[in-house]
């Protein structure tokens, strides 16, 4: 059973710790048997007092970090704070032993002052992005997105998207389908890609509702070798104004999404369906199985061939590893 230590940090926020809590605290079985084990830990077993008035009464202290799979620092209480040495040495030696290290939000700091950042590509927390990169120069910061994975480390921005770095982290480990699913009992989206922008600062002025329509749209043509002018056609609008407002709604370009809903719908396919690598491509819009392998060995690091034999391995413990190996040879 895979082990998810969750730390307890002194004035941390309830959300960023309920997030972790929800997804991989609740017994699935319908989904995955076993699910993931929660072992919610701090400085030492007994109430830990959070922000709002909350306290919690954890059962773990810090040694549960030496069995755990995944340690996940939701948040810290103040970001001006050093984490205490007993917790940095715990995190420092948890990623030695090859952990996989995931930060929601301030939690980045936590990570930072434990070294594990140290020339890696990070965010957090917008309105914290500039103080990260004052305290911690080595850290490479990127303020703009809503997660980032640097091999074995992970960090999201602030409360909903800790949601959709712990969904990825779901996603990594038993695949699309078992994620999607887990998505629709949370009522969220089933995958919102890291690199979509954390906010916008503009309303984007088109109806929300025409909008969400085209994407729908978008879609269910997947199979189709749609262009800028296609989708501008099916939203009414130029070429120019869809490139414009669709980047301030979802923080990329028209194509660029298209790709990542093609790379994603793939994904299912390899991972649920026995159709050969030549019709998958086919059915995702690629055409070219040679478009395929590219644009899915570039986002996924390995090609689609390997992933497909990694998730329809008999044993999925064995292939959770083979997965969390390929992943880690990203750059």
């Amino acid at each position: 059973m895979h082990i998810v230590a969750l730390i307890a940090i002194e004035g941390a926020p309830i959300f960023e710790m309920a997030v972790p809590a929800e997804v991989f605290g609740i017994d699935r079985p319908d989904l995955v048997n076993p699910w993931y084990e929660l072992r919610v830990c701090g400085p030492r077993p007994g109430p830990v007092n959070l922000a709002g008035g909350f306290s919690i009464d954890v059962g773990h202290g810090l040694e549960a970090l030496r069995a755990a799979d995944t340690v996940i620092v939701p948040a810290c209480g103040n970001i001006h704070d050093d984490p205490s040495t007993a917790l940095v040495d715990a995190l420092r030696a948890a990623y030695a032993r090859g952990a996989r290290i995931a930060a929601i939000c301030s939690g980045a700091f936590v990570l930072a002052a434990a070294g594990i950042l140290d020339g890696r590509r990070a965010t957090t927390h917008w309105m914290h992005a500039d103080a990260l990169k004052r305290r911690y120069p080595t850290v490479d910061v990127d303020a703009s997105v809503l997660y980032v994975q640097d091999d074995k480390v992970f960090t999201s921005a602030g409360t909903a998207a800790g949601l959709d770095l712990c969904l990825d982290l779901v996603r990594q480990d038993y695949g699309s389908a078992v994620a999607n699913r887990l998505a629709r009992r949370l009522v969220i989206p089933p995958h919102r890609a890291g690199g979509q922008a954390q906010y916008v600062e503009t309303s984007v002025p088109v109806s929300t509702d025409r909008f969400s329509a085209l994407l729908d749209w978008a879609i269910t043509h997947l199979d189709e070798p749609l262009s800028l002018a296609d989708l501008a056609a099916a939203g009414q609008t130029s070429m120019r104004t869809l490139a414009r407002r669709f980047h301030g709604a979802v923080g990329m370009s028209p194509m660029r999404w298209l790709v990542a809903q093609r790379i994603r719908r793939a994904r299912e396919l390899l991972e649920t369906t026995d159709e050969p690598i030549e019709r998958v491509s086919d059915l995702v819009g690629f055409g070219r199985p040679s478009s395929l392998r590219e644009q899915f060995s570039r986002e996924m690091g390995v090609s689609p061939l390997a992933y497909r034999r990694t998730f329809r391995a008999t044993d999925l413990d064995t292939s959770v590893s083979a997965m969390a190996v390929a992943r880690g040879r990203r750059t």
